[in-house]
């Protein structure tokens, strides 16, 4: 991959994502060394990586689920842990006022 890329890529495409998701998980590189060698953050390189092995569980079921429908699915969840995060923030509030009125009584 090293042939493919230098150091200065400015526009990281599909294909050279590819490839260095590739290499990691080949063993051939690790994150942190990719992190250096290409001025990413590890975070970045390790979003690639899982991106691939979601897009690679879904081609290899029976029938796998169009892009469309697996990010719907994807956004579905975090709607649904955003309203539950939100609920109970919201409950905490209320318990707070409770309690700091029962202590100025």
């Amino acid at each position: 991959m090293r042939k493919m890329m230098d150091d200065s890529i400015k526009r990281w495409t599909a294909k050279r994502k590819t490839a260095l998701v590739i290499e990691i998980i080949q063993g051939k590189t690790t994150v942190s060394e990719a992190s250096r060698s290409f001025d990413l953050t590890p975070s970045e390189i390790e979003g690639w990586v899982e991106d691939a092995k979601r897009g690679m569980e879904n081609s290899l079921r029976a029938n796998p689920l169009d892009i469309r429908e697996q990010y719907e699915k994807q956004l579905r969840h975090l709607q649904e842990a955003y309203g539950e995060v939100m609920l109970e923030l919201r409950a905490r509030k209320k318990l707070q006022a409770l309690l700091d009125a029962q202590d100025g009584n």
